[in-house]
């Protein structure tokens, strides 16, 4: 197989397994983050947004003749890219954070391939081995948006129902920073949206319950300012 006319999530997880690369590794060679090559896993149908084509194409052409023949063996036999078996692939967390300022909350638009159906989304960041999730959420939230943040209190886990990664929640309050969208590669904007009208951005069946029983609290950040 000489090109890819079109890439999907199918083909961008094979290339993934035919480089041998963990899903944090493989986001790092596409400068892309670890939560969107995830997705790809979630919904391997979903068609890929230009900008990443021309990533993958490039990646592509410039493996190895040992990886591009694997590649191609691997499409052709339809072997699948992940599986029990598949030590390629790592199981992702995610830390998120909720920043709260006086009766507003921190959001960030992400530039989706559409894999999760999600455009506005609470700043969130990989927790990496040896890494404490709080850390994570706050440096991400930092990365992301240049807003400071500290941890008021864990908020709990689930796997999120739309992309099925492992997510624990952080209620944050606001330290120092104006909002940003200092990611422009996998965000779209950042804003302060109203706590009551959060529902308006985000599904709120895609909310996780401790989140809208926080915001709706008004003495949970109040304590902390």
């Amino acid at each position: 197989m000489d090109v890819v006319e079109v890439w999907n999530g199918h083909h961008a997880c094979v290339l993934q397994a035919a480089l041998r690369k963990t899903n944090e590794a493989f986001a790092e060679r596409l400068g892309l983050a670890p939560r969107t090559v995830a997705a790809w896993h979630t919904n391997p149908d979903v068609v890929l947004r230009r900008e990443t084509q021309q990533l993958l194409d490039e990646v592509y052409e410039t493996a190895s003749a040992t990886v591009r023949k694997r590649f191609a063996l691997m499409l052709t036999s339809n072997q699948p890219a992940v599986g029990p078996g598949n030590s390629s692939v790592q199981p992702l967390r995610v830390a998120i954070a909720v920043v709260v300022r006086e009766d507003q909350v921190l959001l960030v638009c992400r530039r989706d391939d559409g894999a999760s159906g999600i455009t506005w989304q609470f700043p969130a960041g990989v927790i990496k081995p040896g890494v404490h999730p709080e850390s994570a959420a706050v440096r991400e939230t930092l990365n992301e948006t240049g807003v400071r943040c500290a941890v008021i209190r864990n908020l709990g886990a689930r796997l999120h129902p739309v992309t099925a990664v492992e997510c624990e929640y952080f209620l944050c309050e606001f330290l120092a920073g104006e909002a940003t969208n200092s990611d422009i590669v996998e965000n779209i904007d950042v804003m302060w949206a109203p706590k009551t009208s959060v529902t308006r951005f985000i599904p709120a069946s895609n909310i996780f319950a401790p989140i809208l029983a926080a915001l709706e609290d008004p003495h949970d950040a109040a304590d902390h300012q």
